[in-house]
């Protein structure tokens, strides 16, 4: 188990709760046209749902706190003459939304709508009327797969068309003002955070990323190699692309790219499964997670973004398959109950569930860690700058105030942004501290040998070498006495027929009996003394009655738990020989 370590993350333990069937959205009519949509799109007051539907392609709209059945007769949004494919709620106005469908006819092709203020599905109305579009932006000559607002800039909207292109709509003028040539079937799309660039997957399977406002491609390269449909999301205020696709062998894979650099994914194709359907990748600022939907199965799993990598979390599991899934903006979560991510997916083309994802703490205070601040309502630009050439992040918003109630309190675009966060390393392994290397043998010296003290390894040696660590936190002053030669109390008493060696720090002269070291030959510990007449060994007076008093107490010590033992067998035995009694009274 050395050097293994568990990753630091407040998200590790995250986790999907469903939720119970009269709090769904239930009766309902899902489409059930082939096209690769998320067929849902929700906003903190509305979610709306491609409705199946005779007599003219139509959608709905459901007040999200009208839970449970729904009517028999609804207000559906009419005015496509073919099935809806796709809408996409203005980020700038819940009230607001534009579809596109499978029309067939140039003028009908996006529509743009309102939702009445009010707007509930139950009316006491014998005739429950049906509401008309306020807009149209016509174009295309053919169906219209994909609509996808701006981020960024307000009323600037783009649409993806089977005659190949993709049109950049400023609504206030009614017009496109750019169009993109894909020349193949566009499969999915994703706008950048400051909405400059645009991505897409095709069927040619090709990755492309698009200069919008010079309509032109600023990389074109291979994505996935799978027939089947791929997807792409851009990852928020990164520079990253998240791509779900397919290998030749049809096996799931993701991959993650570098805007800058998008010849190849950063560390490869991560194959996740072998399951036929389509992945559906969705990004989440404020958690820095991917959440992938597969379509056709139950599952949700979800990944954190950390040091250029996706670290695998969890997997939300259901036995209901999903054909749809939409992501709640993250002020529309409920901070109250610790979701950081809520999902509402179809069940059975019947009925829609939301499934809250929900950090389990127990602390009832405004989670700051997990709530950075987050894109509210207000566009960081016009239409008109954003085709000059503008680029810049929208205003953001303090979560906390949305916590206390006190509405939206407005931030700097780069408050709590991810790019000027450092990115958070996973902790190292605790290694073992390694033992001190060995001292390296003393060199010999070329002059007179030194006689030892005693034998390798005894006590003395011990403490010389203690003296020597102990030397390096001594005064400066005192360092010449320490390269004649010192004394340790843990020395052993030296024998008689070995002479000592005496250094004055003011006259450093070698007592007879020895001739001085050279200087470039290190010492043998020895014996100094302050004064400069003959060393007393005080290794008898000092040390040894120390030791001695040491011994005596150890042998106390000894005495006093011999005693306290021979007590306490002597309360046994008396214990065993009262139980001894009462069996023999008892038997």
């Amino acid at each position: 188990m050395a050097g293994r370590f568990v990753r630091s993350s407040k998200y590790r333990h995250i986790f999907g709760r469903a939720t119970r069937k009269d709090q769904c959205y239930d009766t309902l009519r899902v489409s059930t046209n082939a096209w690769d949509t998320n067929l849902l799109k929700v906003n903190p007051q509305y979610l709306s749902v491609n409705w199946e539907t005779g007599g003219g392609g139509a959608f709905a709209v459901l007040p999200l706190n009208e839970k449970g059945r729904l009517p028999e007769r609804i207000p559906l949004f009419r005015g496509h003459t073919a099935v809806v494919l796709d809408t996409d709620w203005n980020p700038f106005n819940d009230s607001l939304i534009t579809s596109g469908a499978d029309d067939g006819k140039a003028i009908l092709q996006i529509l743009l709508w309102r939702v009445p203020e009010g707007f509930t599905l139950h009316t006491d109305a014998a005739e429950v009327e049906d509401i008309a579009p306020i807009g149209r932006l016509p174009g295309h000559p053919k169906k219209v797969g994909h609509v996808l607002f701006n981020p960024a800039a307000e009323n600037v909207l783009a649409s993806s068309s089977g005659d190949f292109t993709i049109k950049i709509w400023d609504i206030e003028a009614g017009a496109a003002k750019a169009t993109l040539n894909v020349n193949e079937v566009i499969q999915s799309m994703s706008w950048s955070a400051n909405g400059s660039l645009l991505v897409t997957t095709s069927r040619d399977k090709k990755l492309r990323i698009w200069d919008v406002r010079q309509e032109r491609p600023v990389h074109e390269g291979a994505g996935h190699s799978g027939a089947k449909n791929s997807r792409a999301v851009w990852m928020g205020e990164h520079d990253r692309i998240a791509t779900t696709g397919f290998s030749k062998m049809s096996d799931r894979q993701l991959a993650l790219w570098d805007v800058r650099a998008a010849r190849e994914p950063i560390n490869g194709f991560k194959v996740l499964d072998s399951i036929s359907g389509v992945c559906m990748p969705f990004w989440d600022q404020g958690t820095q997670c991917l959440y992938l939907a597969g379509k056709g199965d139950g599952n949700i799993r979800y990944f954190e973004y950390q040091n250029d990598k996706f670290e695998y979390l969890s997997e939300y599991k259901s036995g209901d398959p999903q054909r749809g899934v939409a992501f709640m903006p993250k002020r529309g979560i409920n901070m109250h109950e610790n979701e950081v991510v809520r999902a509402y997916k179809t069940v059975n083309d019947t009925y829609i569930e939301p499934i809250s994802f929900i950090v389990p703490r127990r602390a009832e205070v405004f989670q700051d860690d997990i709530y950075p601040p987050t894109t509210g309502l207000s566009p960081a630009m016009s239409s008109s700058e954003w085709f000059a050439g503008k680029d810049a992040l929208p205003p953001k918003i303090d979560m906390a105030s949305l916590y206390e109630g006190e509405g939206m309190k407005e931030l700097p675009a780069d408050a709590g942004s991810a790019a000027k966060e450092p990115q958070t390393k996973a902790p190292e392994p605790v290694k073992k501290p390694e033992p001190a290397p060995k001292p390296a043998p003393e060199p010999k010296p070329t002059s007179p040998p030194v006689t030892t003290t005693g034998p390798r390894g005894n006590m003395k040696d011990q403490g010389a070498s203690m003296a020597a660590v102990a030397s390096k936190y001594v005064d400066d002053n005192e360092e010449d006495e320490e390269e004649a030669g010192g004394s340790s109390s843990f020395d052993e008493p030296k024998p008689k027929n070995v002479p000592s060696i005496s250094i004055s720090p003011a006259q450093a002269e070698p007592s007879p009996p020895a001739k001085q070291e050279p200087k470039d030959s290190k010492p043998v510990p020895v014996t100094t003394t302050a004064s400069s007449g003959p060393v007393k060994n005080d290794v008898d007076s000092a040390v040894q009655p120390s030791l001695m008093k040491e011994i005596e107490t150890i042998k106390e010590l000894i005495a006093e738990q011999t005693r306290t033992i021979t007590s306490q067998a002597e309360e046994l035995s008396a214990l065993k020989a009262e139980i001894s009694s009462l069996k023999s009274k008892l038997g």
